[in-house]
């Protein structure tokens, strides 16, 4: 059985930054940054595919396509027939920044699929986490873009799972976007397989914290964002990053690399210090840095049918 011809969805899915400082591939939080994307079921054998902003020129138009294999991922997942597949994709959210481009493919693709079998096949909160994971690897980046706000992401003997936060309004996002990019599979080669026992602790101690920050307390964050697990390891690939985190953190702000990089989360503590952070950085750095003063998104990624869908 395939989705009915013709039918159309519309999928919006956040920007990411995992980690957060402490929370190595546990913590992650959405973003108001959006891909937008339209996908209709096209005759068996038929793909178009458009795609404007991020990605116009090195992202493929066929079946590689991460959103078009994660739609075909999770068709195969419930024994269904892939349709053709018309993807209209407008990118917004910056590739190899260390915003979660790619967990927000995936988590689109996963939608999209989830929309066109509407009324054949459901799909619990459980189901669309673990299809994401499967083919994201780790789910800290796929949990926020499916659930929106903070979340903590693990895996037991059942699978990953999820638990959702609501954010402390005085928490302001601010995320500093370089010109230059990095590759997440690089970044993790830089770090060890083992870690002292006291850096363990260490990043216990600051993730519990971070928890308390970023849902009670944002007064907290400065100590909250402190880390040995990873940001230290990977700086040699990253040394302007490295440097700029360095710097916003002399000056009081709570700043951390955003996932692998090489792109710079401030979690300011109100609106007016994520300014003053984002002035500080034009004097630290050599190359253009973007300034996205940003929300944080609680909806998560969302699909509907499209104008015009069957």
């Amino acid at each position: 059985m395939t989705a009915a011809l013709g039918r159309r969805v519309a999928v919006r899915v956040p920007a990411t930054s995992a980690n957060l400082g402490p929370g190595f591939d546990t913590l992650g939080l959405a973003l108001s940054v959006y891909d937008e994307l339209t996908v209709e079921a096209l005759e068996s054998g038929r793909l178009e595919i458009e795609i404007t902003g991020e990605g116009t020129i090195d992202v493929p138009r066929d079946a590689s396509h991460l959103v078009v294999r994660a739609i075909a991922h999770t068709f195969a997942s419930v024994g269904r027939e892939l349709p053709g597949l018309r993807l209209v994709a407008h990118n917004v959210i910056p590739h190899g920044r260390g915003m979660g481009s790619s967990g927000a493919a995936v988590v689109a693709g996963i939608l999209a699929a989830k929309g066109l079998l509407e009324g054949e096949v459901d799909f619990s909160d459980v189901e669309l986490l673990r299809l994401a994971t499967e083919m994201e690897g780790h789910p800290d980046n796929v949990a926020p873009g499916l659930f929106g706000g903070l979340t903590i992401a693990w895996m037991d003997a059942t699978g990953p799972q999820h638990k959702q936060l609501i954010v402390h309004r005085g928490v302001a996002p601010l995320v500093l976007v370089p010109s230059f990019t990095m590759s997440t599979a690089v970044a993790r080669s830089l770090q060890p397989l083992q870690v002292p026992r006291e850096d363990a602790v260490f990043n216990v101690s600051r993730s519990a914290l971070l928890i308390a920050a970023m849902t009670q307390s944002p007064e907290l964050l400065m100590a909250a964002t402190e880390d040995k697990l990873h940001q230290n390891y990977r700086a040699q690939a990253m040394p302007e990053t490295d440097r700029l985190v360095r710097a916003l953190r002399a000056e009081g702000y709570a700043a951390v690399v955003s996932g692998a990089g090489p792109s710079v989360l401030v979690l300011a503590d109100g609106p007016g210090q994520r300014v003053a952070a984002a002035e500080l950085t034009s004097s630290v750095v050599d190359t253009p840095w973007q300034a996205l003063m940003l929300a944080v998104d609680v909806k998560g990624g969302t699909v509907k049918p499209a104008e015009g869908s069957a």
